[in-house]
């Protein structure tokens, strides 16, 4: 139990903590970054379902606000994912003994799977780790330093190491999904869809290429679920008109937070009964 408290105490102090953080001083700059935009128009007002056409003053200004916010916190929010999802292939593949070259697949196939099936969905391009390579770069490093650090440490790799950074790399995926499918103005449900099918198929494709029944699919553990009401905060915030950054927060929040806890009080959804 000591060591699992550690293990989520280190989880939040590297992800949750810079957010936090973020979040209290990140208004002064969402303020200037709107007044720089405040050339922006648009006749298109995203409506609860559907996008329309009208001179929607209330919706085009949300549209406003999640398009000059975005830019700079996305990017820390793929970052942060980008590197979650990795470290969480690094330690499958580790507990797999797989070779080196087997590592930097199983994490990049874990860090960039669900972002690049969100952006194929969304006719996106280029690929978000195309367009900002300095994900590949830090990908790239991290394999090298884990492998390094566990050769010399003989770090015992077990299923609940994997867990903590999976549940951090879903959540914040899952918000970068459903911000970047608002900007496409598609309807909400495809929204908050497509912000699960980027926080879970990173995933998916890790265990599968570890000859595993995917988690998502098998841990009676709440796991696309979580995604799920993290989706749909994220837009129910939106449709509030909350701030971006309140909405790309607590979507993280309520996503990564329900996995943990998930985890932590080994709750398990109805098994499926032949």
């Amino acid at each position: 139990m000591g060591r699992q408290w550690f293990c989520l105490f280190i989880a939040v102090r590297t992800y949750i903590t810079p957010l936090l953080c973020l979040a209290l001083f990140y208004p002064a700059v969402l303020q200037a970054s709107v007044e720089s935009t405040a050339g922006f128009s648009s006749t298109t007002c995203i409506s609860f379902g559907y996008a329309k056409t009208a001179g929607c003053n209330h919706n085009s200004r949300m549209l406003v606000d999640i398009q000059s916010w975005g830019e700079t916190l996305r990017l820390l929010v793929e970052l942060a994912g980008t590197i979650s999802f990795a470290l969480s292939g690094l330690l499958e593949a580790a507990r797999k003994r797989l070779d080196a070259v087997g590592v930097c697949v199983v994490a990049f196939l874990a860090a960039f799977g669900g972002g690049t099936l969100r952006d194929l969905l969304l006719d996106r391009r280029p690929f978000f780790w195309v367009q900002h390579v300095e994900l590949l770069w830090a990908v790239m490093a991290l394999c090298i330093l884990a492998m390094l650090f566990m050769r010399q440490h003989h770090f015992k790799v077990t299923q609940k190491a994997i867990e903590w950074p999976d549940a951090l790399g879903m959540g914040l995926f899952t918000a970068s999904g459903v911000h970047l499918a608002l900007i496409a103005q598609v309807p909400l449900l495809v929204a908050v869809l497509l912000g699960v099918i980027t926080g879970v198929f990173g995933g998916v494709l890790r265990d599968m290429v570890c000859n595993e029944v995917p988690t998502a699919f098998s841990d009676h553990r709440p796991y696309a679920v979580c995604a799920f009401a993290g989706g749909w905060t994220y837009a129910g915030l939106w449709w509030l008109d909350a701030p971006g950054w309140v909405a790309l927060v607590a979507c993280v929040i309520v996503a990564a937070g329900l996995r943990i806890v998930a985890l932590w009080r080994n709750w398990e959804l109805p098994a499926w009964q032949v």
